[in-house]
C-alpha cells in the first residue's frame, strides 16, 4: 500500500489529519498572541501551558474567577456567510462579559477551536478576531488547542470554545449591597449578539429569506452580515464603574434574557421592576413580526437590545452615566429594584410596547 505522500503503509496525513499544517497555523498566529502580551505573562505561546502571575498584574490579594463559554449556532451563520472575523470576537466577549460582572478584570484567555480539516486561511482569520477581542479588553491570548478530527465534523465546518481567567481584590468582588431603591441602568446591545441563533435561523428558513439578500431591518447590508455583528464588549466601561465605587451590580444580558439573568445578581427578598421602554434595535422587531413571537418569549430568549444591566446607588446614579457618557457609553435607566417575597424576580411594564 502507498500513502498519498509517496510512502508506503499509512500515514496521520492519509487518515485526515495534517500535522504540519496545525503547526503552520501555530506559527501564522504567534503574531497575534503577541501583540495582547499583558504584565503578569510568563513565557509565550506554544508551551504545554500558559502561566500568569497577578502579582506581577497588580493584585495585592487577588481572588481568580474563571469562565468558559462558546457562540453557539451562530457560528452556522458564520460558516454560511463566510464570515469568519467576528466570531472570535464574539467568543472573547461571551467570556469576558461573565468575568466583569464579578468585579474581574480579565487577566489570560485560552481557545480550543475543532474542525474536521483544518483551513488554515480559516482558521486564522478567527483566531485572528478572538485576539482583536483580547486587545480591546486588555486580555492576553496565552494559548489554546487547535483539533484536526476527520469524520466528527461536516465539511468546512468548525467548533469554537472559549476560557477565560480574571482576577479581583479579595473584599471588591460583585455583587454586593444590592437593596431596594437601587437604580437600573441598560447598556445597549450591538444587536442579536451570541445567544437564539437557533430560533433566528428557524425564522430565516421560514420566512424564505437569503442570508444574501439585503437585511429588511438594515436594508445597506446583508441579512448575514448584519446579523453578524459582533458581540459589545462591556469590561472597560464596567470596571471603570466597579473601580470607581459607583456599582452594586451588573448581569450580563445572554440566553434567558433579561428575566433570566437579573434575578442571578439580586439577593433574596428583591425584584427588579422594569418600567421604563427603552430603544430596541430594529433586528429584533424584524425578528418578532417574521416569526410570529410573543413579546414575552423574545424577552426571554434576546437581549432585546440590552446587553449588560447595572445595579447602582440613587445617589450615585447621576456620576455613573457622567462616567459611562465620558466612555462614549449611553446607558439607559431601566427600572429599580423593589422589596420582593422570596426568590428573586423581574418584571417588564412595557413589554408589549417594545417591539412594536
Amino acid at each position: 500500500m502507498t500513502s498519498k505522500d509517496g510512502s508506503n503503509g499509512e500515514t496521520y496525513r492519509a487518515a485526515g489529519v495534517d500535522i504540519e499544517a496545525g503547526d503552520a497555523l501555530v506559527e501564522a498566529i504567534k503574531p497575534l498572541a503577541k501583540a495582547t502580551a499583558r504584565a503578569g505573562v510568563l513565557g509565550g505561546i506554544g508551551g504545554f501551558g500558559a502561566l500568569f502571575d497577578p502579582r506581577a498584574a497588580g493584585f495585592a490579594d487577588p481572588i481568580l474567577v474563571a469562565t468558559t463559554d462558546g457562540v453557539g449556532t451562530k457560528l452556522r451563520l458564520a460558516i454560511d456567510t463566510g464570515i469568519h472575523d467576528t466570531v472570535g470576537i464574539d467568543l472573547v466577549a461571551m467570556c469576558v462579559n461573565d468575568l466583569v460582572v464579578q468585579g474581574a478584570e480579565p487577566l489570560f484567555f485560552l481557545d480550543y477551536f475543532a474542525t474536521g480539516r483544518l483551513d488554515p486561511a480559516i482558521a486564522a482569520r478567527v483566531i485572528a478576531g478572538i485576539a482583536e477581542g483580547c486587545r480591546q479588553v486588555g486580555c492576553a491570548l496565552t494559548g489554546g488547542e487547535t483539533a484536526e478530527m476527520p469524520g466528527m465534523y461536516g465539511a468546512g465546518d468548525y467548533d469554537l470554545a472559549g476560557f477565560a481567567v480574571g482576577a479581583a481584590e479579595r473584599g471588591r468582588l460583585l455583587p454586593e449591597g444590592v437593596s431596594p431603591g437601587d437604580i437600573l441602568l441598560g447598556l445597549p446591545s450591538t444587536g442579536v449578539h451570541s445567544n437564539g441563533f437557533s430560533l433566528v435561523r428557524r425564522i430565516i428558513d421560514a420566512g424564505g429569506i437569503g442570508l444574501d439578500m439585503p437585511a429588511p431591518f438594515a436594508p445597506e447590508q446583508t441579512l448575514g452580515a448584519a446579523l453578524m455583528a459582533p458581540t459589545a464588549l462591556y469590561v472597560r466601561p464596567v470596571l471603570s464603574l466597579a473601580r470607581a465605587g459607583l456599582l452594586r451590580a451588573a448581569a450580563h444580558i445572554t440566553g434567558g434574557g433579561l428575566p433570566g439573568n437579573l434575578p442571578r445578581v439580586l439577593p433574596e427578598g428583591t425584584a427588579a421592576m422594569i418600567d421604563r421602554a427603552w430603544p430596541v434595535p430594529p433586528v429584533f422587531a424584524w425578528l418578532a413580526r417574521t416569526g410570529n413571537v410573543a413579546p414575552e418569549e423574545m424577552l426571554r430568549v434576546f437581549n432585546c437590545g440590552i446587553g449588560m444591566v447595572l445595579v447602582v446607588r440613587p445617589a450615585d446614579e447621576a456620576a455613573a452615566l457622567d462616567l459611562l457618557a465620558g466612555a462614549g457609553v449611553v446607558a439607559h435607566h431601566l427600572g429599580r429594584i423593589t422589596a420582593g417575597d422570596g426568590a428573586p424576580a423581574v418584571t417588564i411594564g412595557p413589554a408589549d410596547t417594545l417591539f412594536a
